[in-house]
């Protein structure tokens, strides 16, 4: 059966707008400007890789100021001001003293040496500033971005910059979730579940995979274990102490071997989504005093900046449309049974502290509501 004119239709165009974003991460990521297009066209470049040269390309463009937007936490901080709580973004003049890469890195980053911000005046964000700073989350960047304001915008057409619908931008996680395929698969015996296989999906134009690790036959099962983990570097390979991700992946493998049928989704989105750059800022910020809630925060990020519609449409694609879920985390149960998957039972998932991680898991339960009793 062929798919209608429609549907291929649909498809073209999801696949065409997935290209577009992938490629302004990509070269938000390389310090490129991009251009957010529409009524309110904003041309933005990510703080923390602002480099001389794409400095020179704003300046070249004869703006009459710059401003710098960024996310409402560390923006009170920059500014030395109360956060807004209804405010999404910060704007504020960026002077030209600070109009320097080392001077921008500071302001994106608390962790790095932090410029003196004098003459920073706030202004209101321009209307695709959201976009902006989103568009840098989706680049696993900091969320502060340098951008020009429309009306000095000129002389964009010989530049060769790519542009992006805001809609678009703001838009990617529902997308990300649709646009999921399956790129490959391959039988991988394993120590714990020798009779398993690992399949990689990817959305169009993306340098991320996310994989399934799918462990005897679960699509024969009326309701197999299934266990949601994002992937963890220091966690998972190293064998960090700082969390207890590396003991839930193991546990999780052998369990559900031991079980028989089931399936452990290993997402790419490392350290509730915020990558593992800024998930190691975020441990100096622990270090410094914070939980792992406000260290995310004063970065510039959520609390969990998870996309679970990935794992969801990871499941339906391989036939599994109901599950037991092996979790403490209520947001996962919500958010499969969002995304049109059943969840029809919990199998607790907790791991002993080990006198490093002891917070960590303290704050996991008291702040995120996790259920380790």
């Amino acid at each position: 059966m062929t798919a209608s004119p429609l549907a291929a239709t649909g498809a073209e165009t999801l696949t065409r707008t997935l290209r577009r974003v992938h490629r302004a991460v990509s070269d938000l990521r390389r310090g490129v400007p991009v251009l957010l297009e529409g009524d309110h066209p904003l041309l933005v470049l990510a703080a923390e890789t602002a480099g001389a040269e794409s400095l020179a390309e704003f300046a070249s463009l004869g703006a009459e100021r710059l401003v710098i937007l960024f996310a409402p936490v560390r923006g009170a901080a920059v500014l030395r001001r109360p956060a807004d709580g209804d405010a999404a973004v910060v704007a504020a003049i960026l002077p030209k003293a600070l109009v320097h890469p080392d001077a921008l890195r500071g302001l994106a980053d608390p962790t790095a040496k932090q410029p003196v911000t004098t003459g920073m005046t706030q202004v209101s964000a321009p209307p695709a500033a959201a976009a902006a700073i989103a568009l840098a989350k989706l680049g696993r960047l900091l969320p502060a971005v340098l951008a020009v304001t429309p009306a000095s915008v000129i002389g964009l057409a010989d530049r060769a910059l790519i542009s992006v619908s805001p809609d678009d931008v703001l838009g990617y996680p529902a997308m990300e979730g649709a646009g999921l395929r399956v790129v490959a698969s391959a039988q991988v015996p394993l120590k714990d579940a020798p009779h398993s296989r690992v399949v990689a999906f990817r959305a169009e134009g993306s340098a991320i995979e996310h994989l399934a690790i799918v462990i005897g036959q679960p699509e024969t099962a009326e309701a197999p274990l299934v266990r949601i983990h994002s992937e963890c570097f220091t966690g998972d390979l190293l064998g960090s102490m700082r969390c207890d991700c590396g003991e839930q992946l193991r546990g999780a493998i052998h369990r559900i071997a031991e079980h028989g049928d089931g399936i452990v989704l290993y997402l790419a989105q490392e350290g509730r989504g915020i990558g593992l750059v800024n998930k190691l800022r975020a441990y100096t910020l622990q270090d410094q005093g914070l939980d792992t809630m406000d260290a995310n925060r004063v970065l510039g990020w959520g609390a969990d900046e998870r996309n679970f519609l990935v794992g969801a449409n990871m499941l339906l694609a391989l036939g599994i449309a109901k599950v037991r879920l092996l979790t403490n985390n209520p947001d996962k149960i919500a958010g499969l049974t969002a995304c049109g998957v059943e969840v029809v039972g919990r199998e607790a998932h907790a791991f002993a502290p080990n006198e490093v991680n002891d917070a960590y898991l303290a704050t996991k339960a008291v702040r995120f509501g996790h259920m380790l009793d």
